[in-house]
């Protein structure tokens, strides 16, 4: 299992626009992504293509969570979903 931190870069944290954005790209990216604050148990990450779920994690600007993926692709999908994050998406 691959799995990468990333800091939230957004002014308004994973939030309307931004968790919208972000849970599409999820989608796309060919294997099964979760998310979940740092240093929560592996159990408590919830699926990162479903904007619910985004907005219930509460990671606001410069919270850090945890990217997991398996599978084929899943290093370079959390690469890309990682730099997704650590950019301002209310800007974009």
């Amino acid at each position: 299992m691959s799995e990468r931190k990333a800091t939230i870069a957004s002014s308004s944290g994973l939030h309307a626009r931004p968790a919208s954005l972000f849970a599409e790209a999820a989608g796309e990216v060919g294997v099964e992504v979760t998310i979940a604050m740092n240093g929560a148990p592996v159990e408590d990450a919830m699926d990162a293509s479903s904007i619910l779920s985004l907005m219930t994690l509460g990671a606001g600007y410069g919270a850090v969570v945890v990217l997991r993926a398996e599978g084929d692709g899943a290093d370079a999908a959390l690469d890309s979903l990682v730099k997704m994050l650590e950019t301002d998406l209310d800007a974009v």
